[in-house]
């Protein structure tokens, strides 16, 4: 008797969702239909979208984000702000921005281009995106040294590969460890001619992928044993430091560089050397990442910029704010 009574409440709760949301009848006009009082309609409803009878989702026009871009553009200095819809699952978040990514490559790669590659999750996605690409003459060219942990699949030096097969192109390796113990260890590398050549390459790329950090205990640096934990929140709570981009260099949200006793461990390419490229894409899918981004900006190295509506929303809130301070 009970499992009847709710299979009737139920079937209440659709055929009034059902006659609101997708027949567009007004709620006085549903009370009278089931005679039943407005205000119990309205009540209804609400146990309808409790009960998950109900998901709203909301779809962004075009011109919503096109909206926003304008308005990332008239603050900072980039030339585009590419725009994902806001998705609550994570992975499905960073395919939708590695979309945008990937198709703004296709649109942008000419012949001969060289592409200077970062690492991450992020750039990763850009890589494994599912979906047709011109074939382009471009080389890929890793940003930063590679790793050999668990986290192979997202080393500069397997997304490489992964973006030359995607387009048609070629990738050279950059043969030198991501992270070293202490500054002797990466001038010495870097005295190496071999790795000195790819970098120099690197550093005269047309375009350059990379990820934007925040200060995360958790973070893949931590995980790969670059840094501790402790380090980091030493970083943020100490130095203000809010985030880094390509891995590695660390700015607060000022844009300004902070020296951090974790400098001078990684070889790859520096914000100062970003900025000679002509076009840097910064990736940065994750919603927790608005205060790192607006910091990224504020570099002055990006050109690019590939978020969510959240963190573009959370940004312009962030600096139309006159009481904000950073």
């Amino acid at each position: 008797m009970k499992n009847q009574t709710v299979h009737k409440d139920s079937e209440l709760l659709t055929e009034i969702a059902v006659a609101y949301y997708q027949d567009e009848i007004t709620q006085e006009e549903i009370a009278k239909k089931f005679g039943i009082s407005r205000i119990k309609v309205g009540r209804l409803l609400k146990v309808a979208k409790e009960e998950g009878i109900v998901e709203i989702t909301v779809r962004y026009h075009p011109v919503f984000s096109t909206r926003l871009e304008q308005q990332l553009i008239s603050h900072f200095n980039i030339t585009r702000a590419l725009i994902a819809l806001d998705h609550q699952d994570e992975e499905e978040q960073r395919r939708q921005v590695a979309g945008l990514v990937s198709n703004y490559l296709s649109n942008t790669l000419r012949d001969d281009m060289v592409l200077a590659v970062g690492q991450g999750r992020n750039i990763a996605a850009v890589a494994d995106h599912v979906g047709p690409v011109p074939e382009k003459r471009c080389k890929f060219i890793c940003g930063i040294g590679g790793t050999h942990r668990p986290g192979d699949a997202i080393n500069a030096d397997h997304i490489s590969r992964r973006l030359a097969r995607k387009f048609g192109g070629s990738n050279e390796t950059l043969y030198a460890p991501a992270y070293v113990e202490n500054k002797a260890l990466k001038d010495a590398f870097m005295m190496n001619g071999t790795i000195k050549e790819t970098l120099d390459r690197a550093r005269k790329a047309d375009i350059a992928l990379v990820g934007i950090g925040d200060m995360n205990e958790n973070s893949y640096m931590v995980k790969l044993g670059w840094f501790s934990p402790q380090e980091i929140v030493d970083a943020s709570l100490l130095q203000g430091v809010t985030g880094e981009i390509a891995g590695y260099d660390f700015f607060n949200a000022q844009g300004q560089h902070v020296d951090t006793v974790m400098n001078d461990r990684v070889i790859g390419l520096s914000i100062e050397e970003l900025r000679k490229i002509p076009c840097v894409i910064a990736i940065a899918s994750e919603n927790t990442k608005a205060l790192a981004i607006l910091g990224a900006l504020r570099t002055g190295a990006i050109d690019v910029l590939a978020t969510t509506a959240m963190n573009a929303r959370t940004i312009l809130n962030m600096v139309q704010e006159r009481s904000f301070t950073p």
